[in-house]
């Protein structure tokens, strides 16, 4: 991801006022959806995550990835949506070419008035930032980067297949998001623009530039312990109306705590290529940690990120959050 971050400050966030605070308003005294009524498991999120981690680091071009790329697909046809995986090629940091893998999940796909909700499935190829300088050339296992999104997704996606939403989702898996330039060796001359490789791909497509979708949500790290989930900068500037609609909806399910209504970093994730590449409003819901050196979770991009260090309990916050955005529209 992204480290075009810039310098992260926790600013206090300002209530909002005029026309998006009465359109907030709004969209909450017209609920057609009661918490009661939200169906979501963590229990079934947190296996779907162990089951990727247990291919192994799901680097592109791998066996273990390809093997991944089986499960998803056939997990999510099994869950009732049309699939689609999109292949192409994209840059990479060192002016290779990296083949790219993006699974489309649709649901109620003859809908215009639709909404994507997307991760990305594939692990970093290195632990750059390890503690353990002989551990940084190898890849990570990316349990909370990029599995524990995927991992709420399809657990969403087993819930639409026992009720469908009014509206349609495509739930995107998006390839090659983590292999941007590394930090742990010097590189000459590097493609800037080396992460988020997928999503560049998918938003410059036919297929990216003819989506309807109305907005997309992105996550990126939802499963660790306690996690915060700040206002992601660009997000708050490009699509402020729908990030009060999942931090309101959020709050009002409870779950304040971690979704909090003060402003994180600006970060360079698949969302920014969602938006700038096709125009869709997209937002980031991704773990902003102010006490961690880079700011995201403290075991990022390092052999630490392993499964059994996630939550239950946030992957259910996040997933319960998504279900009741998704059901309200």
């Amino acid at each position: 991801m992204r480290l075009a971050f810039t310098t992260l400050v926790l600013l206090a966030f300002v209530a909002c006022t005029g026309n998006s605070q009465q359109s907030a308003q709004s969209n909450i005294s017209n609920k057609k959806l009661e918490p009661y009524q939200i169906e979501f498991s963590a229990d079934s999120a947190l296996r779907y995550v162990r089951e990727q981690c247990e291919f192994g680091p799901r680097v592109p071009g791998t066996e273990e990835h390809a093997q991944c790329l089986e499960y998803l697909v056939a997990t999510m046809k099994r869950f009732g949506a049309e699939v689609t995986v999109q292949e192409g090629e994209g840059l990479g940091y060192d002016h290779n070419m990296m083949p790219i893998k993006n699974v489309i999940a649709s649901y109620n796909p003859a809908k215009a008035n639709r909404v994507i909700l997307c991760s990305h499935w594939d692990s970093r190829p290195w632990a750059d930032h390890d503690a353990n300088p002989e551990l940084r050339n190898k890849p990570i296992s990316g349990a909370n980067d990029g599995a524990s999104g995927v991992g709420v997704l399809m657990e969403l996606g087993r819930q639409f297949q026992q009720k469908l939403p009014s509206v349609g989702v495509d739930i995107i898996f998006f390839d090659s998001e983590d292999a941007g330039v590394p930090s742990h060796i010097k590189v000459k001359n590097p493609v800037q623009e080396s992460w988020c490789v997928g999503s560049q791909f998918w938003g410059r497509s036919e297929m990216g530039r003819n989506s309807e979708a109305r907005f997309a949500l992105l996550l990126d790290m939802v499963g660790a312990p306690n996690a915060i989930f700040a206002r992601e900068y660009y997000s708050n500037n490009s699509a402020k109306d729908v990030v009060d609609k999942v931090w309101r909806a959020a709050q009002e399910l409870g779950y304040g705590s971690y979704f909090v209504d003060d402003m994180g970093g600006y970060i360079t994730d698949d969302h920014y290529y969602i938006n700038t590449l096709t125009r869709i409003p997209a937002v980031d819901i991704i773990q902003y940690d102010s006490t961690s050196s880079s700011s995201f979770y403290k075991h990022w991009h390092t052999q630490a990120d392993t499964w059994d260090k996630l939550s239950k309990e946030t992957l259910d916050a996040v997933g319960r959050t998504l279900y009741y955005v998704v059901y309200n529209e």
